[in-house]
């Protein structure tokens, strides 16, 4: 298997921001009603920001309206996304369908950011449960909530499931770690 990697090194954020991140289309599929009922059962006050666009869009434009915790950003260009992500304290990827693997968790890795995953798809298993993030249950917003709650108590795990994130993406999703596995694969196509 050869992963999509990310070409531009973002370089490992800090995570201060103190607010968790969605970044995505809004849609169904893509868990947007588990991410909002989700928030709405947290135990404290925890900023959301969600970037993205879709047909959902009038449905989180309504929670912005009805909670101070959820921010809604809109489509962002790639640069302002990156240091966002930078800047998070978790990314969560609440989606109920099986993804193939798309970016978005690489680019949280990238930047050392966690990623609260739903245990369904490419991004639940690239996720690995407690050590660069954490799984929840698809389309549960009570598990989701649990596991927000569970993150924010726990800082220093949290603290280091960043250095992991970072270092998956060292380890597996760099263009020059990419270039390697490609070649690797022909190499082994021209032998057989």
């Amino acid at each position: 298997m050869k992963p999509n990697f990310i070409h531009r090194d973002p370089g490992f954020g800090d995570g201060r921001g103190g607010y968790a991140l969605f970044v995505g289309r809004l849609s169904t599929e893509k868990g947007i009603a588990t991410l909002l009922a989700g928030w709405s059962l947290i135990g404290r006050p925890v900023p959301l920001k969600i970037i993205g666009d879709g047909p959902l869009r009038a449905e989180v434009e309504r929670a912005t309206k009805n909670s101070m915790d959820v921010d809604y950003l809109g489509s962002q260009n790639p640069e302002d996304v990156s240091m966002l992500m930078s800047g998070a304290a978790f990314l969560v990827f609440p989606s109920k369908c099986y993804e193939t693997f798309g970016r978005v968790a690489i680019e949280a890795f990238a930047t050392g950011t966690p990623v609260l995953a739903a245990s369904i798809g490419a991004t639940g298993e690239i996720t690995d449960n407690g050590r660069t993030g954490l799984h929840f249950r698809p389309g549960d917003p009570s598990d989701l909530a649990a596991k927000v709650d569970w993150l924010l108590s726990h800082p220093e795990e949290l603290a280091q499931m960043r250095k992991e994130a970072r270092r998956e993406y060292e380890v597996k999703y760099t263009a020059e770690r990419n270039y390697e596995i490609l070649m690797g694969i022909y190499g082994r196509v021209i032998q057989k």
